[in-house]
């Protein structure tokens, strides 16, 4: 079966880039991506390319390349998916905030509605790629709701999930360590749609790294997947936190045991915490089908690594305080960084949004600089979070377009994203126009300690003892505030 037109439900994080390289390695298939967000579908249409509104190194180059000639965004929904034989389901997945399963479980209401609009319009038989993360079982639920509303139409479901790293992605996509595709292969039909699927990727993937598995194996590897990631940011965040205790160094660890070919160099590099839209939403999933089996310790197991990590973005917050001699009520910090990791616009659970939430209950008066998020967005995070009204959050946190500006007259700097510029700064010209004694709070642990002691800073750095600022410059901080 060869395809010819392929439809993403959804122009998000994942559908966006994954259909643009997609179109870029298959001029001759035609793909679309639908949204009903208007405003959305408007930005990815934008005549300077630089416009989209997914900020991802490589990807508006992608772009330029495929849209117009087979690649296109619309908000015509039925259209794409009357002329698609392949539709990928690529649409929102949060964890529930309401009801059964509030607080763990995947609200899966995006994907039934999706489901039930491909039932209605699909006159001709569809292949269905499941490409948001789901709990598993889910393809089962998705073919019930198509086979029992649609009409006579022949649905075959399969599990395809993004291996992506937001930052990376374009390089992940073009350079995949594997494509994981789930079928039936029970059945010719089932067959048939997993080699489409997999021919889709063969133009520019070796087949060997193409693996196909059952559909519920496909589901659960992602969680896994994921799970095992987090677990290792947690596993060396728990070590700083002892290094800091003990004299050690979290960075000589790190890379001690990353030298072990068992272990690995990856996701050992301590911080405030993980964030993005995939690893705290993935494991309490986990944990909440782990529960649904009455499987309780594999549950506790898991849901520890949540744990760690919101003791991690709490107690960086809390070391800010304490640090600022109990009280940080009146006083101006800078946070430097609030998407959740460098080279993204993405901020879904980003740790400042917690270490900010938790400043602002202290009556910190907050300024945030990102090179990338914008201010709508900073300020949505914290209304999220419901912790305080709209109009506080406004008027406590201020969002600013220069570093410097952020970091004028305050009383502590916190690197909460691992920007590249933000190494690159004149850190002297900093010191010198913030208040005395001037703190900076490392939550990435790029910076160097030593130099900014030289200068004058009293810096704190994940996994590592506290630097002070040198005799002479402590002297003159002194004599200064005298």
């Amino acid at each position: 079966m060869k395809i010819k037109n392929i439809c993403c439900i959804g122009a998000g994080y994942v559908g966006g880039p994954t259909m643009a390289v997609i179109a870029q390695k298959n001029p001759e298939i035609k793909v679309t991506v639908v949204d009903i967000n208007k405003e959305r579908i408007a930005a990815w249409n934008d005549e300077n390319v630089e416009n989209i509104p997914i900020y991802e190194p490589g990807l508006s180059a992608v772009v330029a390349e495929a849209r117009g000639r087979n690649l296109f965004f619309s908000t015509e929904v039925d259209k794409a998916i009357d002329e698609a034989e392949m539709i990928f389901i690529s649409v929102n997945t949060p964890t529930k905030t309401y009801g059964i399963g509030k607080g763990m479980a995947a609200d899966l209401k995006w994907i039934e509605l999706c489901a039930r609009q491909i039932a209605r319009v699909a006159k001709e038989d569809k292949i269905i790629v499941e490409k948001s993360t789901l709990p598993v079982r889910t393809a089962e639920a998705l073919k019930s709701i198509l086979d029992n509303t649609g009409n006579g139409v022949n649905f075959q479901i399969l599990s395809n999930p993004e291996f992506l790293a937001e930052g990376t992605a374009i390089d992940d996509l073009h350079n995949p360590d594997r494509i994981l595709i789930g079928g039936d292969s029970s059945s010719k039909a089932g067959k048939i749609a997993t080699q489409a699927l997999v021919d889709v990727y063969a133009s520019w993937v070796s087949e060997e790294k193409i693996l196909t598995t059952n559909v519920w194996s496909s589901e659960l590897s992602k969680l896994t997947a994921n799970a095992f990631l987090a677990q290792r940011v947690s596993s060396i965040n728990a070590m700083s936190e002892l290094c800091e205790h003990t004299g050690a160094d979290v960075n000589e660890i790190s890379r001690a045991i990353g030298m072990d070919s068992r272990i690995g160099p990856k996701f050992l590099k301590a911080s405030v915490g993980f964030g993005g839209s995939c690893f705290q939403k993935d494991i309490l999933n986990l944990v909440y089908i782990a529960k649904s089996f009455g499987l309780n310790e594999v549950a506790d197991y898991w849901e520890q690594v949540i744990i760690m990590n919101d003791h991690q973005k709490r107690r960086f917050a809390e070391n800010i305080v304490k640090t600022l001699f109990n009280t940080v009520s009146g006083k101006k910090i800078a946070l430097l960084g609030w998407a959740f990791k460098k080279d993204t616009n993405d901020t879904r659970e980003s740790a400042a949004i917690y270490v900010a939430d938790y400043l602002l209950n202290e009556r910190a008066e907050i300024v945030v600089y990102d090179p990338k998020v914008k201010a709508e967005q900073i300020y949505a995070d914290l209304d999220y979070l419901g912790s305080r009204n709209p109009e506080e959050n406004r008027n406590l946190l201020k969002v600013v377009e220069k570093p410097y500006t952020a970091c004028k007259d305050a009383h502590a700097i916190a690197v909460l994203t691992e920007w590249d510029e933000f190494k690159a700064y004149d850190w002297e010209n900093i010191y010198n126009c913030m208040l005395k004694p001037a703190f900076l709070f490392d939550g990435r642990n790029i910076l160097d300690r030593k130099k900014l002691a030289n200068l004058g800073f009293a810096t704190n750095s994940i996994g590592l003892p506290a630097v002070q600022m040198s005799k002479e410059k402590k002297l003159t901080s002194l004599a200064t505030a005298g």
